[in-house]
């Protein structure tokens, strides 16, 4: 399988994804809490009074238990690395697409697969969410990416198998 995925077409400069390194870039999402519902904000009263349990919640602790200093750097590394190794990440496609550069008269990207093509607004491209890693497993089955649209519309049936991505 080929997990290069190549964006071409309309655009100045020709792109290679390799989502194979994705999961070293500092712009992934975590795909478990991306198209998670916001919280209802509470009220400034709500908050307040929440701060005030929390404070006396501390001072408490402090009181029976001592200081608690917080975890060390290397607790830290651990965390992060075994959140990368059972997680599930997706890359923004906005950055690379605004990298191609895409003509003015650039209008759609078709995102070509094995089974097909998918023709979108050049406009709703640039909220796509390709995701790379599910439970800290490349998607090497149905991949190397599943792409997501910026509203979570179809989250339940992402494009998968896609092969080359070109815009029109």
């Amino acid at each position: 399988m080929n997990d290069i995925i190549v964006l071409t077409g309309k655009v100045k400069f020709t792109i290679t994804l390799d989502p194979g390194v994705w999961i070293f870039d500092d712009r992934k999402v975590d795909m478990d809490a991306y198209f998670s519902e916001p919280a209802p904000q509470p009220t400034e009263a709500e908050q307040e009074d929440e701060e005030i349990k929390k404070l006396s919640a501390f001072w408490d602790r402090e009181i029976q238990e001592g200081a608690v200093f917080p975890p060390t750097l290397k607790t830290e590394r651990r965390f992060l690395k075994e959140n990368i190794i059972t997680g599930s990440f997706g890359m923004p496609f906005a950055p690379f697409l605004r990298n191609a550069e895409p003509h003015e008269d650039a209008s759609e990207l078709v995102i070509e697969t094995e089974h097909g093509e998918t023709v979108i607004p050049l406009e709703k491209a640039y909220d796509l969410i390709f995701a790379f890693s599910q439970n800290g497993k490349p998607l090497s089955d149905d991949g190397p990416v599943h792409i997501y649209f910026g509203d979570g519309s179809n989250r339940e049936a992402p494009i998968t198998h896609v092969r080359r991505l070109v815009v029109r």
